[in-house]
């Protein structure tokens, strides 16, 4: 682990977005939010699903959407009987957005989410919000709500199972050799450049890097190939500008490519 100092807060991309136009446009004419039923798996959690459907032309955005995006967050805090929530995401795709790059889907994201219940012989009710943003020429940051009580009977859902088969790679089923993290510090931050000695996903590869901690914020990679080794360099600055200790094992790794995505956990000193 290796911590120092960031003297300044960094400018966060939701600025980009225009708050004006999410009240004159309202978020409920751009997406609409419902549960899809998955039914009980059989280690006895529930399968379900987010389902967002965009208006023609508008996008949202992945767990980390890139220099020109807003992060999705989350909240079950209100829903009965819920345990523990995976989220499965499928591989995203890359936009260019204004000159600056994004990452997320567009027309419509299907979000398989596994639930463990607190009580199995009790049902599971869903409810929160989910807090996003929507963009085509400007971007729309909102809030939506759901409420649903899972079917434990329901069948197989076919649009689930096709998301969760988008799902990006895992290191072994990519043939990932080696994955090595060299940190650096910047007067900023921290530069974290990454090896990772795989075959290629296809055609451009983009990577992205995620530090681990919701309050480190990663630039965009730069990312680059050398014969088996895919290398990307982004740099780590704290949100509020304090201190912080990067671990290595929390660093996550996602290589978007042509012909499908990676998502690497953890990486070695080197």
């Amino acid at each position: 682990m290796m911590s120092f100092w960031k003297p300044t807060a960094i400018a966060l991309t939701a600025n980009l977005c225009l708050a004006t136009s999410a009240f004159a446009q309202g978020m409920d004419q751009l997406v609409q939010l419902e549960i899809l039923d998955g039914g009980r798996t059989p280690e006895g959690t529930y399968q379900g699903a987010l389902r967002l459907k965009l208006k023609d032309g508008w996008k949202t955005y992945w767990r980390a959407p890139g220099d020109a995006g807003i992060p999705p967050q989350f909240d079950w805090s209100r829903s009965r009987n819920v345990g523990d929530v995976e989220i499965t995401w499928p591989a995203p795709l890359v936009f260019d957005q204004n000159g600056l790059q994004s990452i997320g889907y567009e027309n419509q994201l299907i979000l398989p989410v596994e639930i463990t219940p607190q009580n199995p012989a009790k049902p599971v009710r869903l409810r929160g919000e989910m807090d996003l943003g929507v963009c085509k020429d400007v971007c729309v940051p909102g809030r939506l709500g759901f409420d649903h009580t899972l079917d434990a009977q329901a069948a197989r859902n076919p649009a689930i199972a096709a998301a969760l088969a988008q799902r990006p790679f895992s290191a072994r089923e990519a043939g990932v050799a080696a994955a090595s993290c060299h940190l650096k510090p910047t007067t900023d931050g921290m530069q974290i450049e990454a090896h990772v000695t795989m075959p290629s996903a296809g055609g451009a590869e983009f990577a992205v890097i995620e530090p681990g901690n919701p309050l480190l914020w990663a630039s965009q990679a730069e990312t680059k190939r050398d014969g088996n080794t895919l290398i990307a360099r982004t740099e780590v600055t704290n949100v509020s500008g304090g201190p912080f200790a990067l671990d290595r094992s929390e660093v996550r790794i996602t290589v978007l490519g042509a012909s499908h995505a990676v998502d690497i956990i953890g990486c070695d000193a080197g």
